[in-house]
């Protein structure tokens, strides 16, 4: 498969010099722009993948009315660490 190239880009000469100050042994700028690019992409990807996700968890949960009223999920919580809170105190008592 023939390669292509990414657009140059501009950046001011301290930011250069930074960038060029973190390449690892034997790295080059080139190598370390395709790297992150990489990195960003598989990010954004996994991201776009988990909304997906949760909407269609939501849609589901709408269609099949199985789902747990946020203010009884938040009571559990706030009973979860009140007993916590609790806790901690007998333990420093």
């Amino acid at each position: 498969m023939k390669t292509a190239t990414l657009p140059p880009i501009r950046v001011a000469p301290d930011f250069r010099q930074e960038l060029e100050g973190v390449l690892e042994e034997g790295e080059t700028l080139s190598q370390f722009v395709e790297s992150a690019v990489r990195s960003v992409v598989e990010k954004r990807k996994n991201q776009a993948e988990f909304v997906r996700r949760g909407i269609a968890a939501i849609q589901e949960t709408q269609r099949t009315g199985l789902g747990i009223p946020a203010d009884q999920v938040v009571a559990r919580l706030e009973a979860k660490l009140n007993a916590a809170r609790q806790s901690q105190v007998r333990r420093s008592e």
